[in-house]
């Protein structure tokens, strides 16, 4: 299933992608998509659901999909290439860091830069949604745990991650600094995660082109090192590192993002995509 939630901000509804097309309410049959949506057997009765049966809506708005989003968690130089590309020896464990709940938007919000930003850069990114909690399990079975996978934009601000001291926490929770979805694609739909194709454009010129076959450590491996470190609830999402190709390890000058620049991205089986760029206004932050 495409799950996704539409509508103005606070406002949303539940809704399903039918596979003609056509956007299905699911506000007939429950509230909202939120962390108890996300369970193996909540997932289950969702899908028993003939979706002919539900009314068509037109698609408005659109908001992360799914409510109540928990941990937003990230994996740092997970393709030997952007490592590469960053200058930085791949890793021998997954480097962890946190993006800021309150960064995530819908997949089509505005991304405002922060004030005085001048090192702003993309990454598309595979998300994996948690469905059941998670604590200490093993690589065989962390999949079990994962209710479904979505497109992320880690946007990051790299003077703020990079050069600033601390972590990188910084540079990756500016507000909309997290576009999510379009919709939350369910792990049955989207079979194996590790052969899925991702591109990134700024202003129609190919930036990032990879595949997650090429990621360093598997959803299942992240999962389950996650796992030991903190309990994974329903709603939380990860988000998995990038392929080369960011602003930040262009040849022969880096590039960064600027007013006006619009910002187009995909997976394969998970959506699309679109951002434009816009200098610091807290209206379009909150709008």
């Amino acid at each position: 299933m495409k799950l996704l939630r539409h509508g103005p901000k606070g406002q949303e509804k539940p809704a399903l992608l039918h596979t003609d097309g056509t956007v299905r309410d699911l506000s007939p049959v429950l509230a909202d998509l939120g962390p108890a949506q996300l369970s193996p057997a909540a997932l289950a009765a969702l899908a028993s659901l003939d979706p002919a049966t539900l009314p068509v809506v037109a698609q408005g708005r659109l908001g992360v999909p799914w409510a109540g989003l928990g941990k937003f968690i990230a994996i740092g130089l997970n393709y030997a290439d952007h490592a590469a590309e960053a200058g930085m020896a791949a890793p021998a464990e997954p480097v962890v860091f946190t993006k800021a709940a309150s960064c995530a938007v819908g997949c089509h919000h505005p991304v405002v830069l922060p004030q005085g930003s001048v090192k702003s850069d993309w990454e598309v990114e595979l998300g994996v949604v948690i469905g059941t909690r998670a604590r200490y399990v093993s690589e065989a079975d962390a999949l079990k745990h994962v209710a479904g996978y979505c497109t992320i934009n880690d946007l990051s601000e790299r003077e703020y991650q990079l050069e600033r001291g601390g972590s990188w926490d910084k540079g990756k929770g500016c507000d909309t600094f997290g576009p999510i979805g379009p919709w939350l694609v369910t792990a049955d739909e989207v079979g194996d995660p590790q052969n899925l194709s991702m591109w990134l454009d700024v202003n129609g010129v190919r930036k990032q082109t990879g595949n997650t076959r090429t990621m360093i450590f598997t959803v299942a491996q992240i999962v389950s090192y996650l796992s030991r470190f903190m309990t994974l609830e329903p709603g939380d999402v990860i988000t998995t590192g990038t392929p080369p190709g960011v602003g930040m390890g262009q040849k022969p000058t880096p590039q960064f993002l600027k007013a006006g620049d619009v910002i187009t991205l995909g997976i394969e089986k998970l959506g699309e995509q679109r951002q434009t760029v816009h200098a610091w206004d807290p209206a379009l932050i909150d709008g």
